[in-house]
């Protein structure tokens, strides 16, 4: 199996290692924010979190729907801590409207991952459910083992090199 076939297939893997999703925003003052969500995925590679209007990632969402997310290795798992294992994406957050089939549909799919919780959050008024939508990435497996991800469904990767950073 070549280098660009093994890492492919560990890209097909790599997200069903995680629970959680390292979120990065940045508010209208751009200040940078990083923290995190639950999430779900679906067939198209974009990501559902639900997440509460109190928090700062949500507003800097709502002020700036650009935003990066992050995959990274456990420390406890990595070989070397200078060359985790991470996934990267650049992603537009839309809301999803509260109690549409979409809505419904995202719910479900976080009840039957996260349990009972999930009750408790629909409850609240104060969570939305957003989608973040890749538009691009990158898949580091160590030192110059590194891939761009292009791609109508984000499956095209590409091995970076001096000449096509």
């Amino acid at each position: 199996m070549s280098q660009l076939e093994q890492a492919q297939a560990e890209y097909a893997s790599f997200l069903q290692e995680f629970q959680s999703v390292i979120i990065s925003t940045v508010s209208q003052d751009g200040i940078p924010n990083s923290s995190y969500a639950p999430f779900v995925i679906d067939e198209g590679k974009n990501i559902y979190i639900y997440i509460s209007d109190l928090a700062i990632h949500t507003q800097n969402i709502y002020a700036n729907p650009q935003l990066s997310i992050l995959f990274i290795e456990d420390e406890a798992k990595s070989n070397n801590i200078f060359a985790r294992r991470r996934l990267s994406f650049d992603c537009t957050a839309t809301l999803i409207e509260r109690d549409t089939d979409t809505w419904n549909k995202i719910v479900d799919q976080l009840q039957e991952r996260f349990g009972e919780m999930i009750e408790v959050l629909k409850s609240l008024g104060d969570f939305r459910i957003f989608q973040l939508i890749p538009s691009s990435g990158r898949f580091i497996l160590g030192f110059g083992n590194a891939y761009k991800i292009s791609g109508d469904n984000l499956n095209q990767l590409t091995h970076i090199t001096r000449d096509n950073r």
